[in-house]
């Protein structure tokens, strides 16, 4: 996901993409713990993505 995309979209929608976000991640989260993730940069990747989506709505909550 790059930050140009998530700078079209609505709050609301930003919104709904970081819950969606943070339920993967917690998913994430589990398979690690119950050692089930073979791919642990997916779960770096999940928290960049977080972030990023974070960061463009504080960047829109601060341009209103």
């Amino acid at each position: 996901m790059k930050a140009n995309e998530l700078k079209v979209k609505s709050i609301a929608d930003l919104d709904q993409e970081l819950l969606s976000l943070t339920k993967a991640q917690f998913g994430l989260r589990m398979q690690v713990a119950t050692q089930q993730l073979s791919n642990n940069s997916q779960l770096l990747k999940m928290r960049r993505d977080i972030a990023r989506v974070k960061t463009i709505l504080t960047e829109k909550g601060t341009q209103q």
